[in-house]
């Protein structure tokens, strides 16, 4: 019996060891811990993108920090939902939305999908917005901002009108 016993609690430990950490790894990061992040810092970028709607249709993340303006481009690939034009728009704008909240020197970022390429800056979303992203302090009152502007299909092409 002891034979038996002693494996079998073994693999019990190594299960339970290793649900725990893949847990972890899965679970949703306080974004917000990030705030007044900058453009260089790619590892804090990386996290945050990896956080934001569609992040498993990233391809790649360049960060531009040569010279100013500081930039980000996000390649993705195709986005397979219903309304594929729609769903980019409202992804580009949520998450341009954070990235702009969240890192402090980003002056604009580049949305590269198979069929859309979209070119944000600070001043246009802060502007549609109608406040500075910059100062917005919490998350719950970022989430309340987007579900404010994204809750209209009309608001969302207005914004890809220029």
């Amino acid at each position: 019996m002891k034979r038996i016993l002693i494996p079998l609690l073994s693999i019990v430990c190594l299960v339970l060891i290793w649900n725990g950490y893949s847990q972890r790894a899965d679970s949703k990061v306080d974004l917000f811990h990030y705030k007044h992040t900058y453009v260089g810092d790619n590892s804090a970028v990386g996290t945050i993108v990896k956080q934001l709607a569609h992040h498993q249709e990233l391809r790649q993340i360049a960060l531009e920090t040569k010279q100013t303006p500081y930039g980000i481009t996000l390649d993705y690939k195709e986005i397979e939902t219903g309304e594929v034009e729609q769903e980019i728009k409202e992804t580009v704008l949520y998450n341009a939305t954070y990235l702009f909240a969240l890192v402090d020197n980003v002056d604009h970022i580049t949305f590269s999908f198979p069929d859309y390429t979209f070119k944000v800056t600070r001043e246009q979303l802060d502007g549609w917005y109608n406040t500075q992203l910059s100062t917005v302090e919490q998350e719950k009152d970022l989430k309340k901002l987007i579900r404010n502007q994204l809750k209209s299909d009309k608001s969302v092409n207005q914004f890809f009108v220029h």
